[in-house]
């Protein structure tokens, strides 16, 4: 692992002061969080994919530092699918873009340990030059609507259903829906049990699937947990998306206001 890698801390720091009332969320979150690596690395996956990586493990100190931004105000709740190579395969952070996690919600830089990396997808961590598209639609929207995360996870979090990258020999990224039928399984089972903990930790207002595979998974598991609020979907920023590439920004705002989450 390169030595940007192996930082544990770089001098942009987050100051924060936890009082007992915020962590009565972020508590549960990171014990969930925990649980949901550790169950992931049991899992196996064969070619075409040749490198998994979960940052849950790797990320782990800068994951947390994420999570304990959670309110115990907070009322709504969007999903991801997976871990993109330039976001949260290198912050730990879910739709990570690194210049937004940098700069932005201030989260220290740091791996805490080593991991066999892909040679065409190396773990630089926050001093990653590439960008995650994605992350930068999503993050940036958050930015300029609320102005500080503060104001943003007032009532706002966001987790990924799947919190691993896996990657072909090419460096390909494969998402877990294109996985082969067992894997898929498998890594549902272990998914979905996270997804219902984090749905039951709190009263969620409302739940946002960000595409619809996301939206999918939350349907899926608020039958399981007996959710009686709404569920939504907003459209991906993904740039393989001819809509989103029209205008992400403006088109998931007007969804977010419909659902009625956003004024």
């Amino acid at each position: 692992m390169p030595s940007s890698a192996k930082r544990s801390q770089r001098s942009t720091r987050r100051t924060t002061t936890t009082n007992v009332d915020d962590a009565t969320l972020s508590r549960p979150l990171i014990s969930a969080a925990r649980a949901l690596s550790e169950s992931v690395e049991q899992l196996r996956f064969e070619a075409p994919v040749t490198h998994v990586y979960n940052p849950l493990r790797y990320a782990w100190s800068m994951h947390r530092q994420y999570l304990e931004f959670a309110k115990p105000t907070v009322q709504h709740l969007l999903l991801g699918m997976n871990p993109g190579p330039w976001g949260m395969v290198q912050s730990g952070i879910p739709f990570g873009e690194v210049a937004l996690v940098r700069e932005w919600l201030g989260i220290v830089d740091g791996y805490d340990c080593e991991v066999p990396q892909h040679a065409k997808r190396p773990l630089s961590g926050l001093m990653c030059s590439r960008s995650e598209v994605s992350g930068v639609r999503l993050w940036t929207l958050m930015k300029e609507r609320f102005g500080t995360p503060e104001a943003f996870f007032k009532e706002h979090m966001i987790f990924n259903y799947c919190p691993l990258a896996f990657l072909e020999d090419s460096g390909r990224n494969r998402t877990p829906d294109k996985l082969p039928a067992a894997e898929r399984e498998a890594l549902q089972a272990v998914c979905d049990k996270h997804l219902q903990r984090v749905i039951r930790s709190h009263p969620w207002r409302t739940l946002i699937g960000v595409g619809v595979y996301a939206e999918n998974c939350l349907r899926r598991a608020a039958v399981e947990c007996g959710y009686h609020g709404s569920v939504h979907r907003i459209l991906h920023p993904s740039p393989a998306s001819p809509a989103a590439n029209r205008g992400w920004a403006k088109a998931a705002s007007q969804q977010l206001v419909r659902a009625g989450v956003w004024k």
